[in-house]
């Protein structure tokens, strides 16, 4: 399994406990002002507004929170303007790390995601020196325990989506970017069980790393996905299966 999938599925797991505390909140929200200030706040023609909300009543952000951080974004209500910036960077053994920020302060933020990135053995990069390893894609995963893979596979086909891989505990349906939404609703009406949808950036090589350095890097992308200004964490890393294990 790659290591940015592992991440993926860690991060999963993770949100649910960061749900408990409110921090992931903070996440969900700034995407919804982010999705609102660049597409209106119309979730008729808004694709990654509709994402946004998705993603916000998954970790069971309060409606009123919802339709708030909207407003703020489209500027309906004032508040802090965010802006979206992403930074390029390496780990240890030179793995390529992509960040996205969501931040009210260029200055505090890059100063603290170099802090971070060099702390866990890793460094700070110029604009274009990682994004070229990674693409976007659309990825929605399907519950293992409710779809074999032939179901799941033709769930996919019948929903526009272009492949399938298997992770582990789910089934990971990808398309393009732009066609992201219309296999999401395609599932929904469906009626078929959607675990996580998101569009993301998939790596597309990995780099196999030993236990010693995974365990860095674990700790690492804790790091940067713990800060309040990090909204999402990319890397091409495959841990071990040995570590894989400990992990569990």
């Amino acid at each position: 399994m790659a290591g940015h999938s592992k991440w993926k599925n860690i991060q999963v797991r993770k949100t649910a406990q960061d749900a408990k505390k409110g921090k992931v909140f903070t996440k969900v929200t700034k995407e919804l002002m982010l999705a609102a200030k660049a597409g209106g706040s119309d979730v008729n023609i808004n694709a990654r507004l509709r994402s946004a909300i998705a993603a916000a009543k998954a970790v069971n952000l309060p409606k009123d929170k919802i339709d708030q951080a909207i407003k703020k974004g489209s500027g309906e209500l004032g508040g802090a303007a965010f802006e979206e910036i992403v930074y390029e960077g390496y780990g240890p053994s030179g793995v390529a790390i992509l960040v996205e920020a969501a931040t009210d302060n260029r200055n505090r933020t890059v100063a603290e995601i170099r802090h971070i990135l060099s702390k866990g053995g890793g460094s700070l990069g110029e604009s274009g020196c990682v994004a070229w390893m990674f693409e976007k894609k659309g990825l929605i995963n399907l519950p293992r325990d409710k779809y074999d893979e032939d179901q799941a596979m033709e769930a996919a086909l019948e929903a526009g989506g272009e492949d399938v891989t298997d992770q582990d505990d789910s089934w990971e349906v990808s398309c393009p970017p732009e066609d992201f939404e219309a296999v999401r609703q395609a599932f929904e009406s469906a009626g078929v069980a959607v675990e996580s949808a998101e569009v993301s950036m998939v790596p597309k090589t990995t780099v196999d790393v030993d236990a010693e350095t995974g365990r860095k890097l674990m700790r690492l992308m804790d790091a940067l996905d713990d800060n309040d200004d990090v909204q999402r964490v990319y890397a091409n890393f495959e841990l071990p299966e040995e570590l894989l294990a400990e992990l569990g």
